[in-house]
């Protein structure tokens, strides 16, 4: 009864609390730790599927391992439609089960005692969603490569790995390891994560890819990327030792890609030189030729920039700087760190994944072109912040906030940043975050109190100023005399955010205003407007 009056009042509160902002049971149920998953923990799949290029179907079974946390008797599965259920396996024995919208309830037979181990085995087939603007409209996409050719490759963080293979399709739930088999017709190559351990030749025509993947992975990053590619190999010597890397690339684009993916090697000593040891050492580092513009699929980073630099050829930042590399290979491979490593529990909380990837960018840009270059770069992106809806959405309708999460929140952490005055310990905070989150889902909580804990000051007002609303905080001020005066007007009561001014010939100061008037010495002059360290994404106003 109580699992049951949890889940209604998720689905009250999904649809009233948030206004005009109406989310359906099925979100409800996808986003929803609910009773029928909160029991089991996921420990393994064992993903099985044969790709169907003549029909566009898959068919396969996955092995799920879980380990029983309480008693239950029922167990959700998720499988987006049109996909379906042909049978579930527990014991040798088959098992029905209800549905609801995606969400499939497996009624099981056979005890669940708690913290024992148990497998149940799901056999699925149908022709799953195509993408419709891949990576943002996700699916399967299914395209020809300039030769004419088959090329197939998912893409679904967004829409749900459960749009093409079951499983329990909650950020919080990462299995420990994964296999994952891939038959698809003997003259095309599947790339999928982490390692390829074997490849096995069928005696009706097709091959089977085996890819084993030794670290706990996200749903959304399983991956598959079919088509006629080949295998460049290379090393990287790093925090962790030896890392293999593989550049999976089409067949003709070899020549461009020995050239083009040389970023790769800097590219990963500077990511570890803030971030700490690349996270997936045991499953490798690769790059993979996709038939969309990319994807942080975890060890199979997917690449489809055209091997051109910048973002589709653009600069986002519009100072020159987004020029110097190529977006995707930076940005993509950042979330092996935040997003990949570390995952946010509930899909609202994807600034997570994206604010610190995005704040990877103006690190790599330090790295190779100096402190100036990278601050200019993360001032320059805020000329995308729409500041239209919050960044955090709403928990447990798996709903995602403001694209803000992205510019505004690399401009929110690089604040911070200024605040502390200590770039080798804004280092070690960045180090040690991924220390202590290793391979962790997490909420936004513990990652605000990490952050305020190691800065040394509550930064809750902060964080609830850029990441749960939608205005940014204004700086208001006014001379008297040899005195500057100084407030915040902003929407979180009692804001308190430090922010660096020029108060006299020595250079950039912190103050530390509040929503009262306070007061400080100044001594330049002839000035008429208050120099404010530009490097803070605030709004600045001169007040009689």
């Amino acid at each position: 009864m109580r699992g049951a009056f949890v889940l209604c009042l998720a689905l009250l509160l999904s649809t009233s609390v948030i206004g005009q902002q109406n989310f359906s049971r099925a979100d409800t149920l996808r986003g929803t730790i609910t009773p029928q998953r909160s029991w089991w923990d996921v420990t393994k799949y064992d993903l099985h599927v044969t790709v169907n290029p003549e029909d566009s179907t898959f068919s396969g079974f996955n092995t799920i391992t879980y380990k029983v946390l309480k008693q239950d008797s029922v167990l959700q599965i998720d499988l987006q439609y049109p996909m379906q259920i042909d049978s579930v396996i527990q014991d040798k024995k088959s098992l029905t089960w209800t549905r609801d919208s995606n969400a499939w309830f497996i009624n099981l037979v056979a005890p669940q005692t708690k913290g024992k181990s148990k497998q149940l085995t799901v056999f699925y087939s149908g022709k799953p969603h195509r993408a419709t603007n891949a990576p943002w409209s996700g699916g399967v996409v299914w395209t020809k490569d300039e030769k004419d050719r088959l090329w197939m490759a998912t893409a679904v963080q967004h829409i749900g790995a459960s749009l093409w293979w079951p499983n329990k399709d909650h950020q919080s739930d990462k299995p420990d390891e994964m296999q994952i088999s891939v038959t698809v017709p003997n003259d095309l190559t599947d790339v999928s994560n982490g390692r390829l351990k074997k490849v096995i030749d069928n005696p009706d025509g097709t091959k089977t890819f085996v890819w084993v993947v030794n670290s706990p992975i996200n749903n959304y990053d399983v991956a598959l990327n079919v088509g006629h590619y080949i295998e460049m190999k290379d090393s990287y010597s790093g925090e962790g030792g030896k890392l293999d890397i593989g550049y999976w690339v089409l067949d003709y684009n070899q020549e461009k890609a020995k050239k083009h993916f040389a970023v790769v090697k800097p590219m990963l000593k500077s990511l570890e030189y803030w971030f700490g040891k690349y996270p997936f050492y045991r499953d490798s580092y690769k790059l993979v030729d996709a038939p969309y513009l990319g994807m942080e699929h975890q060890s199979a980073v997917a690449y489809g920039n055209n091997y051109q630099m910048g973002y589709k050829g653009t600069d986002l930042s519009g100072t020159g700087w987004g020029l110097k590399w190529d977006f995707i290979i930076v940005h993509e491979s950042g979330h092996e760190w935040f997003g990949n490593s570390i995952t946010s529990k509930d899909i609202a909380d994807m600034w997570i994944h994206e604010s610190f990837t995005n704040y990877s960018e103006t690190l790599f840009t330090e790295c190779q072109y100096g402190k100036k270059a990278a601050e200019e770069y993360v001032q320059g992106i805020r000329k995308n912040i729409k500041n239209d809806v919050p960044i955090i959405a709403p928990y447990g309708v798996n709903a995602e906030g403001s694209g803000d999460m992205y510019y505004k929140g690399a401009n929110m952490i690089h604040m911070i940043r200024q605040i502390m005055e200590n770039d080798v310990a804004f280092r070690d905070m960045l180090r040690g975050m991924n220390k202590t989150f290793y391979h962790q889902t997490v909420t936004t909580q513990q990652i605000e109190e990490y952050m305020s804990r190691f800065v040394g000051m509550n930064l809750e007002k902060v964080f609830d100023q850029y990441l749960r609303h939608t205005t940014i905080p204004t700086l208001e001020y006014r001379f008297n005399g040899q005195q500057l005066q100084f407030r915040w007007v902003s929407d979180v009561k009692d804001f308190n955010m430090p922010v660096r001014v020029k108060l006299n010939e020595n250079g950039y100061k912190l103050i530390y205003p509040g929503t009262l008037w306070h007061t400080t010495n100044y001594t330049l002059d002839n000035v008429k407007e208050l120099d404010v360290d530009k490097n803070f994404y605030i709004n600045v106003k001169k007040v009689k």
